[in-house]
């Protein structure tokens, strides 16, 4: 029988521990992404929209730079899935390209782009090869009205948000004006729904979902100049009469 030196025993044990912290590190991570995931009053947490298709979904996922990356991987659950993403480059508007790739290679394949509104305004020409090609992907906008991971860069650094705003037309009537399905969420109410209804959907589907625009999506660890830099962009914001940005931000994140 082979002996296992005092050495080894202790390196196994060492291994086991930290294997034991980190299994419970995520688990309260995980319970604290899933409470924000929850239905809430008024506007839509963009985490709810994710969280649901995660749910719903087995599928072939995309996902635009910025926001959506962040809500695909803190919700997108391990499985039969594949994640594609343009996470070296940085490249905006990635992922309805990406899936109408993924969806013409395999067409046996559930296709799901997670789109940021400036990501599928820039190739939103390209939605047509969906109906051309007889693509059924499911494009799911995430229509904050804004650059938002832009805006969150921003403020980190003490600026006011500049030059990231955007006036949306409503998406989901413009799907169904070139013979797609639209599908408009406005309210936490009709998330569950409406990403039910278009995953069942024998076609193509673009999902119109109305987010928060303030939802903040935190880093793993603040720093000291993040800190320092969203302290100077509040006493901006004061000080240019945009107090009330400071209010919908609590609103959204602290009074849940």
């Amino acid at each position: 029988m082979q002996k296992i030196s005092r050495g080894a025993r202790e390196e196994t044990n060492t291994a086991r521990l930290h294997l034991a912290q980190a299994r419970e590190h995520y688990a309260r991570a995980r319970k604290a992404l899933d409470e924000l995931a929850a239905p809430g009053k008024g506007l839509i947490h963009p985490q709810q929209i994710a969280k649901a298709i995660s749910d719903h979904a087995d599928a072939v996922f995309t996902c635009d730079v910025g926001l959506p990356t962040v809500w695909a991987a803190r919700y997108l659950a391990n499985g039969r899935r594949r994640l594609l993403g343009s996470f070296g480059h940085g490249s905006m508007a990635n992922a309805m390209a990406q899936a109408i790739g993924a969806q013409a290679a395999f067409p046996g394949r559930q296709v799901v782009s997670l789109s940021g509104d400036g990501g599928f305004s820039m190739l939103m020409g390209d939605f047509l090869r969906l109906v051309q090609l007889g693509l059924p992907v499911k494009v799911v906008v995430f229509n904050n009205g804004a650059l938002g991971f832009i805006e969150l860069e921003q403020k980190s650094t003490g600026f006011l948000p500049f030059g990231t705003e955007f006036k949306n037309p409503n998406f989901a009537a413009m799907a169904e004006a070139v013979g797609i399905r639209g599908i408009r969420l406005q309210d936490p109410g009709e998330v569950e729904a409406g990403i039910t209804a278009a995953l069942n959907h024998d076609g193509p589907v673009l999902v119109d979902a109305v987010v928060n625009r303030t939802e903040l999506a935190m880093p793993p660890a603040v720093t000291l100049e993040m800190a320092k830099g969203f302290t100077l962009y509040m006493v901006r914001a004061v000080m240019s009469g945009r107090g009330d940005e400071l209010i919908d931000l609590a609103r959204s994140n602290l009074w849940r």
